[in-house]
């Protein structure tokens, strides 16, 4: 009898214990995730923005909504030195609500002083606040040597200059390649915003370009420098151009332990395989959720004189990921023809990860 008293009052205790535990995973399961309505306190950092101007409105409304800048100068459009003066002139106004990245020029590449160069401009740039260095796509893409080859970004006149970031410390951020669209026709692209992108810039089209490095030159040289410099940190802009593969981008995050991305003008590309494989998707970013930043790719210039106008394209554009990432929302997706896209709804802990934790920890906890 006292055994059986015992028994069930033992299963009494694990069934009031299940059941509470089931509560507990019910109430905390509506506090794991984001709503689209907690975009605007939620702290945000939005990894890959340029800004392009002293008007510093679209920095206060940024600011406003929770939002901060990385803001990475690229070898391109506006001269790099106007580029930096801008971005260093904000930072010292803005201090730790304003981030830049610094950059260095390519075109004097067959100097024989190149590489002392950019090391300066290095030198430069980090003394002026800048949070890392950007390198961009014309490596690999345009920039030839003296005998008019292709330079690679593994070229070796770059390696003094991976050993200086590496030992320093300094974080890189590298657009090397681009989309696996841009070596298909453009009635093969899975997205529209590519196929405009490439119908406009059609030197970048690099199916054009059957004479130019092939997307896999561009991807295995990018790798062979995360091999040659392990302690490099090193963050892979528009998912590292792996954008068309969760598979393979996790191939490479295995391989390189070190290796970080940001979402910056590629989450198109996941909407697109999540279409067919939604839970693929999602349950890659959670896996992943310490390697990976949002990023958008927007940019601000002189140009963009119609404050309001501007300041609602950032917004909808930001909410409209903020909606694919946080939450289970439908999502018409103009890149993909209209088609509808669940939205991910990744707990609020990999949210918070992927919107601020990461980039403060690789490029603002480590220059302060």
């Amino acid at each position: 009898m006292r055994t059986f008293v015992y028994n069930y009052f033992s299963q009494l205790v694990l069934l009031i214990i299940s059941f509470s535990a089931f509560l507990s995973c019910s109430v905390q399961k509506e506090e794991d995730f984001y709503t689209v309505a907690d975009f605007h306190k939620v702290p945000k950092i939005d990894a890959h923005f340029h800004y392009n101007t002293p008007d510093t409105r679209h920095l206060l409304y940024a600011d406003s909504i929770n939002m901060w800048f990385v803001s990475p100068n690229v070898d391109a459009g506006r001269s790099i030195d106007e580029q930096f003066e801008i971005a260093s002139r904000i930072k010292r106004e803005f201090g730790d609500k304003f981030f830049f990245l610094g950059t260095f020029p390519v075109d004097n590449f067959n100097d024989p002083d190149f590489t002392g160069g950019v090391i300066r401009r290095i030198d430069k740039a980090v003394e002026s606040g800048a949070s890392g260095i950007k390198v961009w796509k014309n490596i690999g893409m345009e920039l030839k040597d003296q005998n008019g080859n292709y330079v690679m970004i593994d070229d070796p006149a770059f390696h003094p200059v991976f050993e200086y970031l590496q030992e320093n410390r300094i974080p890189l951020l590298g657009h090397l390649g681009e989309p696996l669209n841009c070596w298909l026709p453009a009635e093969e692209m899975t997205l529209g915003n590519d196929r405009r992108y490439f119908e406009n810039n059609p030197q970048y089209h690099m199916y054009l370009h059957p004479e130019a490095p092939s997307y896999e030159d561009q991807i295995n040289a990018r790798d062979r420098v995360l091999e040659q410099y392990p302690r490099l940190i090193f963050s892979g802009a528009h998912l590292a151009s792996l954008e068309w593969s969760t598979d393979e981008l996790a191939t490479r995050f295995e391989s390189y332990p070190g290796l970080k991305v940001d979402l910056s003008a590629r989450i198109g590309h996941l909407q697109h395989q999540s279409l067919t494989d939604h839970e693929r998707v999602r349950d890659f970013l959670i896996r992943y959720q310490d390697r990976i930043m949002y990023g958008s790719d927007m940019s601000v210039s002189e140009q963009s004189t119609n404050y309001s106008s501007v300041t609602a394209g950032l917004y909808r554009r930001w909410l409209d990921d903020w909606a694919y990432l946080a939450t289970d929302s439908m999502i018409v997706v103009n890149d993909l023809d209209q088609q509808e896209v669940r939205g991910l709804q990744l707990p609020a802990s990999v949210i918070d990860k992927i919107y601020f934790k990461n980039a403060e920890q690789f490029f603002i906890t480590r220059h302060r």
